[in-house]
């Protein structure tokens, strides 16, 4: 007997029910239960979610259903911020579209392709464009793509699409379509420069933050090195080399930042890959290219640009700073220990990180202290020892911290053993008294 699909409640067409089942899937995730029946309303979005949400069916799934086979021009217009988060689309619209009786086209404009051949493709307008921004607009600049006939617009992972510098390309394309224009964004993070531009196109749009339900995978260790007063670069570059890694990555909060490190560990006779919002596409496919054969073994990475990256083979995960939002923590740690394999996440970390540590642990995550000591790792004492120690002694008895602050002061021989001693006999005529 077949397991019945909730995604039955949506009321689909059969060819993508079909498509569903071939993809295997039973229960909507909770992104895609909040928002698809408000994308069939057509409903203006912003969906805050991570990667790996189900997102990407999530505005799939309805604007497929809503496309009209017959009507030869483009309806729907899907920009992402790179050529393989684009591509990575593409693929999963095929997978639905192909089962469909009537044919529904759909066309990716993406950078190093063929331009002319591209022009020549638009001939005949596609039902759905998926692509970058960048190439989107070079072919409505080149009059071969009307957008204007669009009902809806989405900007897939718009953190990232500003990030990169594509925001004004994406502001461009907005503008040439009509005024009761849908338009869903999606993002890992909504940041203030992103505001503008959403409060421009998008009057009283829903806004759904959806809690990422991640969790530290079981099969990653995670270590902890306090920074002390040693050269960071110093300590990332012995650190690196005492792995031994298969393959790690290294991650940074900024793009400034990967720079600063990738280069500081070239000076320092390393090879290192570099990926980051800045970095040419051309550049980062070469870089790609070279990562999955093996001529680097160690990578730079910023969290945005390495999203929607996949990377295999990555043994260790370094943080050279701790994200701001630690759900990133898992996301960057989740990127080792795969397929059955274990991993290694290593965070350096300074006083000002307390916070975030403890966080960490209130999540569930054992955070193993380390140093790096002649030339190996060893496990050192708990950062919090002292505070844990302190917090024992506020909990004891006032009159034995009393005893033992004056023996302490004489410096008598075998205080401890006389104090406990004296405190068992304190205690034992309280409770006979009591009795």
């Amino acid at each position: 007997m077949t397991k019945k699909s909730r995604f039955d409640q949506f009321g689909f067409q059969p060819f993508i029910n079909q498509a569903i089942q071939k993809l295997g899937f039973f229960e909507p995730t909770e992104v895609q239960q909040k928002l698809i029946p408000g994308i069939m309303r057509g409903e203006s979005i912003i969906g805050q979610s991570q990667t790996g949400t189900g997102k990407t069916h999530t505005f799939l799934l309805p604007l497929i259903q809503q496309i009209n086979p017959e009507v030869k021009e483009v309806q729907v217009v899907i920009t992402a911020p790179s050529r393989e988060l684009a591509n990575q689309i593409y693929q999963e619209s095929r997978k639905i579209t192909k089962l469909s009786e009537k044919e529904i086209v759909t066309h990716l404009l993406i950078g190093g392709t063929d331009k002319q051949r591209t022009i020549e493709k638009l001939k005949n307008q596609p039902h759905i464009v998926i692509g970058t921004p960048g190439r989107i607009n070079d072919m409505i600049r080149e009059k071969a793509l009307h957008i204007y006939t669009a009902r809806t617009l989405v900007i897939d992972e718009a953190d990232m699409t500003l990030d990169m510098g594509f925001l004004n390309d994406v502001d461009t394309i907005a503008g040439k379509m009509p005024p009761n224009l849908q338009m869903l964004v999606f993002s890992a993070t909504i940041p203030q420069k992103l505001k503008p531009f959403l409060k421009k196109y998008m009057e009283n749009p829903r806004y759904e933050h959806i809690q990422p339900k991640v969790t530290a995978s079981e099969n990653v260790t995670h270590e902890i090195i306090a920074r002390k007063s040693r050269n960071k670069l110093d300590l990332l570059k012995d650190t690196l080399t005492t792995f031994r890694p298969y393959l790690a990555i290294v991650f940074t909060n900024t793009k400034q930042a990967a720079d600063e490190v990738a280069d500081g560990l070239v000076e320092r006779g390393l090879k290192v890959a570099k990926i980051h919002g800045d970095v040419p596409p051309r550049e980062r496919k070469r870089t790609m290219k070279q990562i999955e054969n093996m001529d680097y073994q160690y990578i730079v990475a910023t969290d945005l640009a390495a999203r929607g990256i996949d990377i295999t083979g990555i043994s260790h995960v370094i943080n050279y700073e701790l994200p701001n939002d630690l759900d990133f923590y898992i996301h960057r740690t989740g990127r080792t220990g795969r397929a059955g394999h274990t991993g290694l996440a290593l965070t350096i970390y300074e006083p000002a990180d307390e916070d975030k540590l403890n966080q960490l642990e209130k999540m569930g995550i054992t955070l193993k202290h380390v140093d790096l000591k002649r030339g190996e790792f060893v496990e050192v004492l708990d950062r919090n020892r002292r505070a844990k120690r302190e917090a024992t002694r506020e909990a004891a008895d006032p009159r034995e911290i009393g005893m033992r602050k004056k023996a302490k002061q004489k410096r008598k021989p075998n205080y401890k053993k006389k104090i406990n001693r004296k405190m068992a006999e304190i205690k034992r005529r309280e409770n006979r008294k009591r009795k």
